[in-house]
């Protein structure tokens, strides 16, 4: 019965969804409050309903009840409590639950934290979330219902898919869809804001807070997502430009232009029309996304649905809402104010030149990835896009970018300098050259333009600190002014300096991995050695084990420098038993911010064993440099201004009457 009850909340969620789009709508209309206020309630308890509903569904996976046709498919009784609980988004229909739990979670944040927004403003945007929630609410209720029964109910499952019983499997997809999902809320604010006609600085205040908090999700989704893939699948990579991951990182490249491009909408009231425009295209893409992973076109490990049904109603949620969306932006578009002026030397020109690489760069990878699907469904002819074209069209456009990251805060709004941003740079390009020659040296040669990369990634990193000091006045007041001065500076310079920072991280981590990795297939028997890294990795054996729900044969390695041991590693091949997959773990050894990386290939006749051993030099600074990214996001968050939100015109004072006066 209790299943039951799961399903029947949804059907209410849908029918409080059509209300949520309709009334405050009809409000904004007839300046109504009473429907206008419609809006924040219905929003609140959409998401009431929809977590009751998921916690539902969570309880038939807890307590393995497989008369649920989703729970039969998708998990055992003796997988392990939190696979049984990330198994709930581990499938196509448990994974668009979670996509509108997160939906209908951003529309309470607006309802409850909104107070400080106009009262049309806040109506149409809820309106705006409703018409996506009973989108989706239909699309799981006609066609990836997860509440449907089998009579009778099988006596076990059929286990959830092996490569998604990890524990990083149970982390990225909450993120990334936190991340999705929540550029919903800037899309809502453009529709919002061009049904209502009104678009300036304070709606930039308004929007920024929920792209930084979407982008930070999605910053940490991505990186997640890359990291469970180098170590779960055993390739030793740890990004393939796989049309899912693409799928992921285009909406990032737009999101991060978004954020860039409403901070100079809110301080200078310029790139109206283009902040809107990019509201609108970020969620878009995630939309794609969404529609790449569950419509079937593509095959990857990441993707669940095959089903074409779910395929076209995906793709007519997506022609309605991007359709709909650029219509009345080009409806809308011509009678807005295009905003204030800027020389092309200044910081607005710095952020403008971000928007037009990070958006170039968005364009060039959605053409690598749906060039293919295209030519496919034209022609019948079958191609590969992958990683050469990739990475030579996106590395080119990234370089420049790189160079001028640093200069943007330093150039003033309106009419910069950059003779003197340059050198004020001076000393962060003299350390990056300095490390860069350091590293060289340490290395004893290498391909030049890794150096050159490396030189570019510390450049980044000393002139994120060079703001930050510049603000603080260090070198021109004292010691205890400069820290006065740096802890009183507002959150986004810190936020702004960080998010900086770790991209300089992650660029060091790139280059050093991708230049400086070495890999060895060797076929090892017992007491074989191998050399990687300047370590030696001896083989000692392999062992027979058994888990809650596989069997597993784990080879086990010592490692040792100069004769001197560093410790020991194992590498295993997991079967399931339910599924009868093979599975690979890699064994990884951490050294400093390097890795020694194991990988167990098929056993030989003679009694050896393949096995692939990279050592992989200052990988970890990729995924380092990613959660400092999404630090910085986080830490902008704080800024006071943005908690506040933008502030409200002031009531005109009324007149105070005369002492005595008639009532």
């Amino acid at each position: 019965m209790i299943i039951e009850i799961g399903h029947y909340a949804l059907v209410l969620l849908l029918a409080t969804s059509i209300v949520q789009s309709l009334l405050p709508l009809a409000g904004t209309v007839r300046n109504d409050p009473a429907l206008m206020a419609v809006a924040p309630s219905a929003a609140v308890t959409g998401f009431l309903l929809t977590a009751f509903s998921f916690a539902i569904l969570t309880f038939a996976y807890v307590t393995s009840d497989f008369s649920v046709a989703n729970v039969w498919q998708n998990s055992h009784s003796m997988k392990p409590m939190i696979y049984k609980i990330s198994g709930v988004w581990g499938n196509h229909e448990g994974s668009m639950m979670l996509w509108l739990l997160i939906l209908t979670f951003f529309s309470a944040l607006v309802a409850t934290f909104g107070g400080n927004l106009p009262e049309r403003l806040r109506a149409n945007v809820l309106a705006v979330q409703g018409w996506i929630t009973t989108a989706f609410g239909l699309f799981i209720l006609l066609t990836s219902n997860p509440f449907l029964r089998l009579d009778p109910a099988p006596g076990e499952g059929q286990d959830l898919n092996p490569i998604l019983q990890d524990v990083g499997l149970a982390i990225h997809p909450p993120l990334l869809y936190l991340g999705y999902v929540g550029f919903s809320v800037c899309f809502s604010f453009a529709i919002a804001a061009l049904i209502d006609g009104r678009i300036d600085a304070a709606w930039a205040r308004w929007v920024r807070p929920w792209a930084l908090m979407a982008w930070s999700f999605l910053t940490a989704g991505i990186a997640m997502g890359s990291y469970w893939a180098y170590y779960e699948l055993g390739w030793g990579g740890w990004w393939f430009w796989d049309p899912v991951e693409n799928a992921s990182f285009m909406p990032w490249l737009a999101g991060t232009a978004l954020l860039h491009s409403a901070l100079v909408m809110e301080k200078r009231e310029a790139l109206k029309i283009w902040t809107v425009l990019l509201s609108i295209l970020t969620f878009s893409l995630s939309l794609l996304g969404t529609f790449l992973v569950r419509s079937g076109v593509l095959t990857s490990v990441h993707a669940f649905a095959t089903d074409p049904t779910r395929g076209v109603f995906i793709l007519t949620i997506l022609i309605i809402f991007i359709g709909g969306a650029l219509s009345l932006f080009a409806l809308r578009a011509p009678t807005l104010k295009a905003g204030g002026l800027f020389a092309p030397i200044s910081r607005e020109g710095a952020l403008v030149f971000n928007n037009l690489i990070l958006t170039t760069a968005a364009a060039t990878v959605l053409t690598g990835t749906l060039y293919p699907l295209v030519l496919e469904a034209l022609t019948g002819e079958k191609i590969s896009v992958g990683a050469p074209f990739f990475n030579l069209t996106f590395g080119l456009l990234m370089l420049p970018l790189l160079l001028a990251v640093p200069f943007g805060p330093l150039l003033a709004w309106k009419r910069g300098d950059l003779l003197a941003a340059g050198q004020r740079l001076f000393a962060a390009v003299g350390i990056g050259l300095f490390l860069a020659a350091i590293a060289q040296w340490s290395q004893g040669g290498g391909p030049v333009l890794a150096y050159f990369g490396l030189a570019i990634g510390f450049y980044m990193l000393a002139g994120a600190v060079t703001d930050l000091a510049l603000r603080s006045g260090v070198g021109k007041v004292t010691a205890g002014v400069a820290r006065r001065r740096l802890f009183g500076l507002p959150g986004s310079a810190f936020g702004t300096a960080l998010a900086h920072f770790g991209v300089g991280v992650t660029v060091i981590g790139i280059v050093a991995v991708t230049a400086f990795e070495t890999e060895h297939v060797v076929e090892m028997k017992p007491g074989a050695s191998v050399e990687a890294g300047g370590y030696t990795l001896t083989f000692d054996g392999m062992r027979q084990g058994r888990g809650p729900n596989f069997t597993e044969e784990s080879g086990h390695f010592t490692i040792a420098r100069a004769g001197v041991s560093k410790g020991e590693v194992w590498s295993s091949k997991r079967l399931y038993t339910a599924r009868r997959m093979p599975t690979t773990e890699a064994g990884i050894r951490t050294f400093g911010f390097s890795q020694l990386y194991v990988s167990l290939g098929d056993a030989m006749s003679d009694g050896g064993i393949v096995v692939r051993v990279w050592w992989k030099p200052m990988i970890l600074c990729i995924w380092i440099g990613s959660l400092i990214m999404m630090a910085g996001g986080f830490v902008s968050l704080c800024d006071r201004r943005l908690r506040i939100g933008a502030p409200q015109g002031a009531r005109k004072a009324r007149p105070v009457p005369a002492l005595g006066a008639a009532e």
